[in-house]
């Protein structure tokens, strides 16, 4: 959650509402998230990967959960 904390932390408060509503969530829910330590649902976790461009990974945000299955699935479907 650091990763996303700092990603968060160097956009103004108008990107970071924009950024949650790409996510499909709100500023308020990802701040308490991270102040509380919380789990993100996976669905969350793939959104904020792809619109933070992979510079906040799933991985970070839910160990977890096997996320490399999922990318070498896709890789593996491309072929």
């Amino acid at each position: 959650m650091d990763k996303l904390r700092t990603f968060l932390n160097s956009m103004t408060p108008d990107q970071q509402e924009e950024f949650a509503r790409l996510c499909g969530t709100t500023i308020g829910y990802l701040r308490k998230a991270i102040s509380a330590g919380q789990q993100l649902g996976e669905s969350l976790c793939i959104n904020i990967d792809r619109e933070s461009a992979g510079r906040v990974r799933c991985e970070e945000l839910a160990p977890g959960v096997d996320w490399a299955y999922l990318r070498t699935t896709s890789v593996r479907e491309a072929a």
